[in-house]
């Protein structure tokens, strides 16, 4: 027997100020904190979850967004990316809202060598959008999203070429990510 269990006449893993008993009482506290988090009288939703918001899963409200054509190869790279996270390849649902995307391209030189070639190049997009609600003409949401990639150039023009075009694929590819995720964030609060 130990000097605990001598003095309280109990096992000592059992008592009130045992180790077990205080992470237990935390982990009931903290079970109660955060327990409640995701009911509605907080304010918390899931993002990417299928709860519903306003009524409808948010893939559904996402489906709902015409992407307008927006010019370009990368253009059409980005409003297919952004079509392809809203309806994963399936049918869209009759509109309620209108994505309209400008974008800005601009390609920055690098390690530029002393006969002024480049040795490397960064491409950057600067996307400009608007989301109209369909119903009422009125612009819910507006901001910039940027894209940057960043390529090698070599003698080879066919290389550099085909860099060039790899780089806007990952570039275009991040602004559609990033779009998706902000639409995601203001469907989740318009009603």
């Amino acid at each position: 027997m130990s000097l605990a269990e001598s003095q309280s006449g109990r096992p000592s893993g059992s008592g009130r100020g045992s180790p077990r008993a205080l992470f237990s009482a935390l982990g009931f506290a903290a079970l109660l904190t955060f327990g409640g988090c995701g009911d509605g009288s907080t304010g918390f939703r899931p993002l990417y979850g299928t709860a519903s918001i306003g009524g409808a899963a948010t893939q559904e409200k996402l489906a709902a967004v015409d992407i307008a054509p927006i010019p370009g190869r990368v253009g059409q790279r980005i409003r297919n990316e952004l079509i392809f996270q809203a309806t994963g390849g399936g049918s869209p649902n009759p509109p309620q809202y209108r994505l309209d995307i400008a974008i800005r391209e601009s390609v920055i030189s690098t390690l530029v060598q002393v006969d002024g070639n480049a040795g490397g190049q960064i491409y950057n997009i600067e996307a400009s959008y608007n989301l109209v609600r369909l119903a009422d003409k009125k612009v819910v949401a507006h901001g910039k999203s940027f894209g940057r990639a960043s390529f090698d150039r070599v003698t080879s023009i066919f290389a550099n070429v085909e860099a060039r075009q790899d780089a806007e694929n990952r570039a275009a590819q991040s602004v559609g990510e990033e779009l998706r995720t902000r639409l995601l964030a203001v469907l989740s609060t318009t009603a």
